[in-house]
């Protein structure tokens, strides 16, 4: 799918001759200045916070080098500019995302991609606008081929995808897919990452040995496609306060409905999920505001103080997936009205996104923390049935210590337990009882007062402590309390932001 996103595009490194019946290429992310509203897969630099990265691969189409984005979620691919070698069908075709739109020819050329050359691959020729379809540019769709309007416009075989061309002329490779996107330790280096077809990673190969996550398979109509969308488990998501969320499916299909469905989509830098379920995650941080709409965000998120860790869990097949807290909340250097920086959850609370067919949508935040394997099975137009499709997850982000090591390197820390309720809702649920105990501390005070004033009068002699003595140390306490780590937000939300 291609919504609410940073661009993620993904640069080619040669293939090595002798690799047979694989591919693996390494990618590097580079940072860009803006976040944006189009399809992508989406990067962060660890060690330097920075949310806006962006990844590219290069695939040729009639001798014609083009840098396209890769998204799970759709199954078309894309190019803006004119193909000089090409074929024209004589048909035309578009692609609507949840955010934007492209239409154009659909033309047929030779395609090489990842080592792989593909004869007569059908593809949609876009017009350059100079703005986000650059030429040059495009989108290529990895999600199963009946998503595909190219396929259905021009018919099965002469409008397969990509990667059903690949798996059909090369039916010695595994068909899968695995992705893996990584960090930088500097802010000016590129982003290190790698995408395989066929073989796993060297270091990563325990991927294999990970629960088998069946792909819950659609009824489909020519309003539905099918993703890569599987079962999170029953009382699946941890909160910060390590409590579970408590979730009901809206997915009427499911037999238990304290089971969401989740869609794996590169689509996506920012995961969708529940409302309750973004709020269980950031309404307790001190200082946290919902906001109706960010504009860098494409629609509402969770404001939050930047210093304070958020760490939350998701489970799949019994194994637990924690989350970088780099990840739960985005950096994206915008300050309230007194200069503080303030940051957004990461997981964005979009009801909307919700449907019949699914309940959250994992893109870029989540899929950072692990190494995502995509076996298609016989979701493989015009090939042998080879099995069922399944999703295998590696977790990257379970040293709990290293992963808090960074946080406070980058962000700092503030102290905040978020096992407790957070100070505001204690106030509103104990208002009754604050009101007449403070009425009736206020009297004792000014009985005490009164007392004090008294025998300081009837005293004789009064000692004077000299102000260049050192203050005591009760006071010294004081002050590191007033003064420590927890930052103090005056108006917390600038609407310029």
């Amino acid at each position: 799918m291609r919504h609410f996103s940073i661009p993620l595009l993904l640069s080619f490194l040669a293939l090595p001759t002798e690799l047979v019946g694989a591919i693996r290429f390494d990618v590097q992310g580079r940072r860009s200045r803006h976040l944006q509203r189009r399809a992508s897969v989406t990067g962060t630099s660890g060690l330097t916070d920075s949310s806006d990265i962006q990844y590219y691969v290069n695939i040729t189409l009639g001798g014609q080098d083009f840098q396209v984005e890769i998204d799970t979620g759709s199954a078309d691919l894309y190019v803006a500019g004119n193909v000089t070698s090409s074929e024209d069908t004589g048909k035309s075709g578009g692609v609507t995302y949840a955010v934007g739109a492209v239409e154009g020819e659909i033309r047929t050329a030779t395609m090489d991609f990842l080592g792989y050359t593909v004869e007569n691959q059908a593809f949609l020729q876009i017009t350059a606008n100079g703005d986000n379809e650059t030429a040059g540019t495009g989108l290529i769709g990895l999600g199963p081929h009946t998503g595909s309007n190219i396929q259905a416009t021009l018919g099965n075989g002469t409008g397969d995808p990509p990667l059903d061309r690949i798996f059909q002329q090369n039916t010695s490779t595994p068909n899968y897919l695995t992705v893996l996107l990584g960090r930088s330790d500097d802010k000016y280096d590129d982003v290190p990452g790698n995408i395989t077809i066929g073989e796993t990673l060297s270091g990563y190969g325990n991927v294999t040995s990970q629960p088998k996550l069946n792909v819950t398979e659609l009824k489909l109509t020519e309003e539905t496609a099918q993703h890569w969308q599987t079962l999170l488990d029953e009382d699946g998501i941890i909160g910060p306060d390590g409590n579970v969320v408590d979730v009901t499916t809206v997915v009427s299909s499911t037999s238990n409905d304290k089971q969401l469905t989740v869609v794996f989509d590169t689509g996506y830098s920012l995961p969708q999920v529940p409302s309750d379920v973004a709020q269980a995650f950031y309404q307790s941080v001190p200082g946290a505001q919902y906001v109706d709409d960010v504009a860098s965000l494409a629609g509402p998120a969770w404001q939050i103080p930047c210093e304070y860790e958020i760490n939350v869990t998701f489970k799949f097949g019994g194994v637990s997936y924690p989350i970088n807290p780099l990840d739960t909340s985005l950096d994206l250097g915008a300050k309230d009205s007194s200069g503080n920086s303030i940051c957004y959850g990461g997981f964005q609370p979009i009801d909307a996104a919700k449907s019949d067919l699914y309940d959250m949508i994992f893109g870029m935040a989540f899929l950072r923390n692990v190494y995502m394997l995509i076996n298609y099975g016989d979701f493989v137009d015009n090939t042998t049935s080879r099995a069922d499709p399944y999703v295998q997850l590696l977790s990257i982000s379970n040293d709990s210590a290293s992963l808090h090591s960074d946080f406070v390197s980058i962000r700092g820390s503030a102290s905040w337990d978020p096992s407790s309720e957070s100070t505001t809702d204690w106030v509103k649920d104990n208002l009754k009882w604050i009101i007449p105990l403070s009425v009736a501390g206020g009297l004792l005070l000014l009985g005490l007062t009164i007392g004090a004033v008294s025998m300081y009068r009837r005293r004789r002699a009064t000692r004077y402590h000299p102000l260049s003595d050192p203050a005591p140390q009760e006071a010294h306490d004081l002050h590191l309390m007033r003064q420590g780590n927890v930052p103090t937000y005056a108006n917390p939300w600038d609407s310029r932001y």
